[in-house]
C-alpha cells in the first residue's frame, strides 16, 4: 500500500517501536489460548479505536492510496494458515452464523471475569468517531456484514477497582475491507489522541502502531494494531492504563480493549487483553483457515 495512508501508519509504527513487538511475543507464547503473564451506548466504548471502514479503492479525500494489499494464499508462517476463501460468508446471515462461532465468553478470560450489563452491543449499530473526536453510533456501513462487542469486568474488591474489558469481532466481505478497518484505526488515533467515549469517560494520550505479517515479531496475524493510552472516568477515577489490541485474518478482525483500575499493574491488565485477542484469533483461523495437508 502506498501514499499518505502508508506514511501515516509507518510514522506511528516507528514511534511505537519494540513496545508493539512485545505484544507479538506474548501472543506467540499464548497461542494455545492460555494466559502468560457510547458515545451513547456501550458498543461505542467497546470498540473504541475502530473506525468506519472504507471499501477497497482510493482512500477518502482523494489521496489515491490503494487498499491494503492481500496476503498470499499461503502465508509461510506456521501460526497463520492459508485462508479458505470458500468459507468466507457472502451474506449477513452467513456472517452472523460465523460470528456466533468466533465470539468468546467470560470463561476465556478466567474465573474472576464476569459479564457486564449491557453485555452485547446492538448488532445493527456501528461506532463512529466524529470530527470532534466523540464516539457516536450509526447503522452498519456497507462493507460490514456483522459485528459484535461483548463487555466483561472483574468486580472491584480487596482494595482493587473494577477492571473492564470489551471483546469485538467484525466480519467483512473480504480481507481488503478488514484491512481497511485496521488502517482506519491507525488513522483515528493519529487524528484524535484524546477521545470521548461518553459523558464522564475519556481516553487520553493515545498512541499506536501497526505491523503487517512478518514485520518485527508479528508471525501470528495478517495485520496487527495496538493502541495504548490513559482511561479517565468520573465514576472509576484515573488516569488508568488503557490498551487495545486488534488482529486480522481474512475478512475477520478481532479486538480486545482493556481499561485498568486501581490496584492492577499494567502487565496484569495487558495479559487479559492478549489472552482474549489470541483466543479470538485462534477461533477465526479454525473457522476460515485451510485444513493442514
Amino acid at each position: 500500500m502506498g501514499g499518505p495512508e502508508t506514511r501515516r501508519r509507518r510514522s506511528a509504527l516507528h514511534a511505537y517501536g519494540c513496545a508493539a513487538a512485545g505484544l507479538f511475543l506474548l501472543v506467540g507464547c499464548a497461542a494455545d489460548g492460555t494466559a502468560k503473564g457510547g458515545a451513547a451506548t456501550s458498543d461505542a466504548a467497546g470498540r473504541t479505536p475502530a473506525a468506519s471502514p472504507a471499501t477497497g479503492g482510493p482512500a477518502p479525500g482523494g489521496s489515491g492510496a490503494s487498499a491494503p494489499a492481500a496476503s498470499p494464499s499461503s502465508s509461510g508462517f506456521p501460526l497463520v494458515p492459508a485462508l479458505d476463501e470458500s468459507k468466507q460468508p457472502k451474506t449477513a446471515a452467513e456472517a452472523r452464523d460465523l460470528l456466533g462461532r468466533i465470539v468468546i465468553t467470560e470463561a476465556a478470560f478466567g474465573p474472576e471475569v464476569v459479564r457486564s450489563t449491557p453485555f452485547e452491543s446492538d448488532p445493527g449499530r456501528w461506532p463512529v468517531l466524529d470530527e470532534d473526536c466523540v464516539w457516536q453510533t450509526a447503522d452498519l456501513p456497507d462493507d460490514v456484514l456483522a459485528t459484535s462487542t461483548r463487555s466483561f469486568h472483574i468486580p472491584a474488591k480487596d482494595g482493587r477497582g473494577r477492571l473492564q474489558f470489551n471483546a469485538t469481532v467484525t466480519i467483512h466481505h473480504n480481507r481488503q475491507e478488514s484491512g481497511w478497518e485496521t488502517a482506519r484505526a491507525m488513522e483515528e488515533v493519529l487524528r484524535c489522541p484524546v477521545q470521548k467515549l461518553r459523558e464522564g469517560e475519556e481516553l487520553k494520550n493515545l498512541w499506536g502502531g501497526s505491523l503487517y505479517l512478518g514485520e518485527q515479531m508479528n508471525g501470528w496475524t495478517e495485520d496487527a494494531f495496538s493502541e495504548s493510552g490513559e482511561y479517565v472516568s468520573t465514576k472509576h477515577g484515573g488516569p488508568h492504563h488503557y490498551r487495545w489490541h486488534q488482529a486480522q485474518f481474512g475478512p475477520v478482525t478481532v479486538a480486545v480493549a482493556g481499561k485498568s483500575a486501581a490496584g492492577y499493574t499494567d502487565d496484569e491488565m495487558v495479559a487479559f487483553v492478549v489472552q482474549g485477542t489470541s483466543r479470538l484469533m485462534i477461533q477465526a483461523k479454525q473457522e476460515l483457515g485451510k485444513a493442514a495437508g
